[in-house]
């Protein structure tokens, strides 16, 4: 494993770890972790691939921004990353992190490939976090914050919520709670607008069949504007497979990697 840093282009430092050999492939975590949330897929994708695994800005080594915060500043920095680890790059990016990363095709040329897995998004009728969620979760506490999201908007048991804080992740699962609102904040009042329609590059949607109920609309809206996309489900998955069935998970990585144009739905 290799350290490196990258600025992005509001002068961010954004925090890499790289890992293997192989064809250059950037991994964007999501909301509430760091790229530790990728440690049980990473060891099989460097066996295939030179892995760029991103802390978001806001954890770890990564600064925060100076200025006011905004989802595009977050997708500036998928595109910086992307350029430093090279030209024809495979973003393999989850939750918040494949939202973040949605877009970034059209800021460089250094992308060749996406695997989106459940960006969440607010579709006709369907909330993501309804106003009195967000409200709790600014006034919360760092322990309570991370209860509210993931038992009201990543729809968690209160077993499963236990059983996550017993686990030694938790404690970097509260290093990303002071961004987390935001984040929550930026995704409920995103809008899914046409401008996808000019990412010219293949990219793979997948959704699992017990995640959230409003991630497959939001997939599905938005692979029907990706002029190259097609959506997968993960039957029996829920939001969190990359953890859960990580042979699962890296054996869709590769297979997106090989497969052609995208334009379908598959189960």
């Amino acid at each position: 494993m290799n350290d490196m840093f990258v600025t992005s282009r509001d002068s961010t430092r954004l925090d890499v770890k790289v890992y293997g050999q192989g064809p250059p492939m950037v991994l964007v975590h999501g909301a509430s972790v760091d790229r530790r949330s990728w440690s049980r897929v990473t060891p099989r994708l460097a066996e295939r691939f030179t892995v760029y695994a991103l802390d978001r800005r806001g954890r770890r080594g990564s600064t925060r921004e100076g200025g006011p915060y905004a989802l595009a500043r977050e997708t500036e920095d998928v595109a910086a990353v992307a350029e430093a680890a090279g030209g024809d790059v495979y973003v393999v990016a989850h939750s918040y992190g494949a939202l973040c990363s949605l877009e970034a095709p059209l800021i460089t040329g250094a992308i060749g490939r996406m695997l989106l897995y459940e960006p969440p998004a607010p579709t006709p009728g369907v909330h993501v976090a309804l106003p009195d969620v967000l409200a709790r979760m600014r006034e919360a506490g760092m322990d309570e914050r991370l209860e509210i999201f993931y038992r009201e908007v990543i729809l968690l048991s209160q077993r499963e919520v236990d059983a996550l804080r017993r686990a030694p992740a938790w404690q970097a699962y509260l290093g990303a709670a002071p961004v987390l609102s935001r984040e929550v904040e930026s995704v409920q009042a995103y809008e899914i607008s046409d401008r996808p329609a000019k990412v010219d590059v293949p990219v793979r949607l997948l959704v699992g069949t017990q995640s959230p109920p409003y991630l497959r609309p939001a997939a599905e809206a938005m692979a029907a504007r990706l002029p190259r996309a097609d959506l997968v489900t993960l039957t029996g998955q829920g939001h969190m497979a990359n953890e859960y069935a990580p042979r699962l998970f890296t054996d869709q990585v590769f297979a997106a990697a090989l497969d052609g144009q995208g334009g379908g739905v598959s189960g």
